[in-house]
């Protein structure tokens, strides 16, 4: 269940550390005029003044960097952290305590009049650069790592990333989850078990070598830099066999 509706103040208080008071917040925060000018271009838009309504939406973009469609469908306790970049479609549908990003697009890949955006649960974080597309769900608690790319819907309780995003980790949350410089890299987990692999597949073979009686023979190879010499990231995190 979404918590009680908050005031738009409050929730910039609560997940912005930059602004010292309210009024600063209040007078500054990018995100929050976004979010306040967008309800009102949507209640212009429910009543079919659709011209007014983009002319607000216009007014939007220009003074804040984000442009968010009249149309879009917007839940409680939106935030936007610095809304330059941040575009968001027509037909897309955002739910409660939801968190997104600078230079995130909630984007269509269709020119069809139809429901072509993403639908967007309760309790998500949207980071950095993200990009989601299409009329796909994206379910409650789900966290979504800055530049990912997501073009298929994502179950609720999941972190996803990667071009396109992939499911990382799977876990039960109910709370709003900022910390997405955090989210775990499934390239560097693919590189790392396969380091593994390679590491017990030479031991096993100089065992079966023992046993067999045969002399290991290495062949000379170009020198490689000494363990100290390289970067941490490319040495190969595996034990030594005893």
């Amino acid at each position: 269940m979404a918590d009680a509706q908050k005031d738009d103040v409050d929730i910039v208080m609560e997940r912005d550390p930059a602004p010292k008071s309210r009024a600063e917040a209040l007078l500054f925060s990018a995100g929050l005029h976004a979010i306040r000018l967008h309800r009102t271009s949507h209640r212009l838009y429910l009543k079919g003044h659709y011209k007014t309504a983009r002319a607000f939406n216009y007014l939007a973009r220009v003074l804040t960097g984000a442009d968010i469609h009249p149309g879009a469908k917007i839940g409680a306790n939106f935030f936007i952290d610095h809304a330059t970049g941040v575009v968001i479609g027509e037909t897309a549908e955002i739910g409660d305590n939801v968190s997104i990003y600078q230079g995130v697009t909630l984007g269509g890949v269709s020119t069809e009049k139809k429901k072509r955006h993403p639908t967007i649960g309760n309790n998500v974080v949207i980071g950095a650069g993200a990009t989601i597309l299409g009329p796909i769900t994206v379910g409650d608690n789900v966290r979504v790592g800055a530049g990912s790319v997501v073009v298929k819907s994502v179950p609720p309780n999941s972190t996803v990333v990667g071009v396109p995003a992939k499911i990382v980790k799977r876990e039960g949350t109910t709370s709003i989850d900022l910390h997405h410089e955090e989210l775990p890299d499934p390239v560097v987990n693919a590189f790392v078990d396969l380091c593994h692999s390679l590491s017990e597949m030479e031991y096993r073979l100089e065992l079966i070598e023992q046993k067999l009686g045969m002399k290991s023979i290495k062949r000379i190879s170009p020198e490689v830099p000494k363990a100290e010499e390289r970067a941490e990231e490319l040495s190969c995190p595996v034990e030594e066999k005893p």
